[in-house]
């Protein structure tokens, strides 16, 4: 988040004592994804409650000169994620992370992603015993089927399943993710929803004028999906239950908010669908609330932050009966769930959803008030209370009441109390 934008009105002041928190991610805004907007969301609000947050992230390609107020960041040096390209890893950094941390002792780090940068946050940490958390914020185990690596699902799960545990606490946002986790062999998994920015996403924001630019009459169904436009995101269902509703409703309209490695093959398929490309804040919010139904063919979301997205804005959210949707959906109330895997059904319950106004109204009624209580202020009180958590299992107190200094063999470096710029994170080695 740019240092203009506004602190979100629901995080109350802090009232504990602040903690010095050091975050690792391979993402965060600018950059468009479910994991870098949830982080923004989570640090703003750590930072507005008095605790210090220090970032260490690899450099974006298009990285501005401009600090983010009140946030201190470390840069590193990165390389592009394979088909993410907008993405980046950031380089192992063991050595140069237990210097920042020895000289300087955070009171907790927290591991966002499961990059080389992670891998080396986790070293480093645990090189310095400090505690620990994690974030699982991506099935990319599940991810190997769509892009040739199927030989490597072992190994990327046996790697996640490592490094998590070598953490005193995993962070996911469902109460069905740590028992799919749990199962799988992870240890210390623990519920930190996601929230929804509900004073932005509201049926309010529907616009005509926006309607009649996509061809759309006021009774014509509007079919939107939004998100990255990528394999892993189960498009072709998508589009087969648009052709099926298109064969009974030749009015409806398809929109595409979001952009990815498959939109060119989308509009040869689809030549007719509004392509809208990457929309964000208000004019989001617009888009998601100017559609009647939200089709959403994933499963392999952890969470999938655009499904209630989509219910405070007052669709009618149709989705496969995992993640987010089968924790905020109930069927035929706020929404309608099918199998996991079953395209057939998916396609169906969409014909059936769009042929249905009255159904549709219902839903599309009942949507927003189903996530009202998700606002970001409670998820950024459980996830500092998850590190709080973290600290007592370690044994050890805040840096505040406990901050001896802790001698690395062969590191040298200034003061203790002396801030770190982003020119002293040399490239990663």
């Amino acid at each position: 988040m740019k240092t203009s934008d506004k602190l979100p009105t629901e995080f109350p002041a802090a009232c504990n004592a602040s903690l010095r928190i050091a975050i690792v991610t391979e993402t965060f805004a600018p950059e468009v994804n479910g994991v870098a907007m949830t982080l923004g969301r989570i640090v703003q609000g750590l930072l507005h409650r008095g605790h210090t947050v220090q970032l260490v992230r690899p450099r974006q390609q298009r990285e501005s000169a401009e600090q983010r107020q009140g946030l201190e960041e470390v840069l590193s040096l990165g390389i592009p994620v394979p088909t993410y390209g907008e993405l980046r890893f950031g380089l192992p950094s063991r050595g140069r992370l237990t210097k920042l941390w020895s000289e300087r002792r955070p009171d907790i780090v927290h591991v966002v992603t499961e990059g080389p940068l992670g891998w080396s946050a986790v070293a480093a940490a645990r090189t310095l015993r400090l505690p620990l958390t994690s974030s699982f914020h991506t099935n990319f185990q599940s991810y190997t089927q769509h892009y040739g690596l199927g030989l490597l699902k072992s190994l990327i799960e046996n790697y996640l399943r490592k490094l998590h545990n070598r953490t005193q606490a995993t962070m996911v946002p469902t109460q069905a993710m740590v028992q799919e986790l749990t199962g799988r062999g992870y240890d210390n998994a623990t519920v930190v929803s996601r929230g929804v920015a509900i004073e932005l996403f509201k049926p309010e924001r529907r616009s005509w004028t926006l309607r009649e630019s996509w061809g759309a009459l006021p009774n014509d169904p509007v079919v939107i999906l939004v998100g990255r436009l990528a394999k892993e995101k189960n498009l072709g269902v998508l589009v087969s239950a648009y052709r099926a509703i298109q064969a009974h409703n030749p009015r409806v309209k398809l929109v595409f908010v979001g952009d990815g490695p498959l939109r060119k093959s989308l509009q040869e398929a689809c030549p007719e669908a509004i392509f809208a490309g990457i929309r964000k804040q208000e004019e989001l919010a617009m888009y998601y609330a100017s559609g009647d139904l939200f089709l959403f063919p994933s499963m392999t979301e952890t969470f999938g932050n655009v499904v209630p997205e989509a219910l405070a804005s007052g669709l009618a959210v149709l989705s496969y009966a995992n993640a987010a949707a089968l924790e905020l959906i109930v069927p035929e109330y706020n929404g309608v769930l099918v199998p996991n895997g079953d395209a057939e059904a998916f396609v169906n319950a969409s014909v059936a959803l769009a042929l249905d106004p009255h159904k549709q109204q219902q839903i599309r009624l009942s949507a927003p008030a189903s996530v009202a209580a998700l606002a970001w202020g409670a998820v950024c009180d459980r996830f500092a209370a998850v590190l709080r958590d973290a600290q007592m299992q370690h044994g050890r107190q805040s840096a505040a009441d406990d901050a001896p200094t802790l001698s690395v063999p062969g590191v040298s470096g200034p003061p203790a109390q002396e801030r770190l710029t982003h020119s002293q994170l040399s490239p990663l080695r």
